[in-house]
């Protein structure tokens, strides 16, 4: 599970010695810090008075939660001047909410699926890779055209156009087998309850879409929204119909 990647902390050790498990298990379950963490899945660093404010909490609570969350080992805080900012510690705990969303969130009726906010449905951020129904149907077309394959039920791999395909796209596999985060992961989306990518490649891929123009992002919320020349591109190099 990926719960079990997040790291043990001071925290966690004088709360649950036994089951820390537990303890990140309290850690995210009050209301107030689950928001904190979901507000920071789009990857993005921000000071306590924003945390606040969307938690709807007073300076003082939040400065508190924000605490036990740094200690738990589920965000990290950096300073800058006069402010600190407060961000995820790192993707295994994206990994984490995501399928704890997945488990959370019972299946709907496609009526009762669709409300307001349908672009967070379509396409969004996970800290640093791509959700939604988009990066779901991107995982497939990669598995598809062989770029990708299942590994275990955990991750992916290579498959055997895998090579060829990233390095034309722009990306340097070699160069993602050097850092010492997971090659390519399988994220179960809670909207969808099927794998997207995530892991280096998904992060190098979602970049790349990014400095492409093929999908931008938008203001205040985790929802990208799929340009113009980006459907054109996806639909004509990976079949993949917006």
């Amino acid at each position: 599970m990926h719960e079990l990647l997040i790291p043990i902390s001071r925290y966690t050790e004088c709360m649950n010695p036994t089951y820390p498990l537990a303890s990140i298990g309290e850690l995210i379950g009050e209301p107030a810090r689950a928001t904190i963490l979901v507000y920071l899945l789009d990857g993005c660093a921000r000071t306590a008075g924003e945390l606040a404010f969307t938690a709807n909490i007073s300076a003082q609570s939040a400065s508190a939660h924000l605490s036990k969350l740094v200690d738990g080992g589920l965000l990290a805080v950096e300073s800058s001047g006069r402010h600190r900012y407060y961000k995820l510690a790192g993707p295994e705990v994206a990994l984490a909410l995501e399928a704890l969303g997945a488990i959370a969130s019972k299946p709907q009726p496609a009526a009762l699926k669709r409300p307001s906010n349908d672009e967070m449905f379509r396409a969004r951020s996970c800290y640093d890779h791509l959700a939604g129904r988009v990066a779901v149907e991107l995982a497939q077309r990669l598995e598809d055209r062989q770029v990708i394959h299942p590994s275990g039920k955990r991750d992916y791999e290579l498959g055997s156009e895998g090579r060829n395909w990233l390095a034309a796209f722009g990306i340097d596999v070699d160069r993602l087998r050097r850092t010492r985060r997971c090659f390519a992961r399988k994220c179960i989306d809670w909207t969808e309850r099927r794998p997207h990518l995530a892991g280096a490649l998904g992060a190098a891929l979602c970049s790349r879409l990014i400095a492409l123009g093929w999908i931008a992002r938008r203001r205040d919320t985790r929802a990208v929204r799929i340009t113009a020349e980006g459907a054109r591109q996806l639909r004509a190099r990976l079949s993949l119909a917006l």
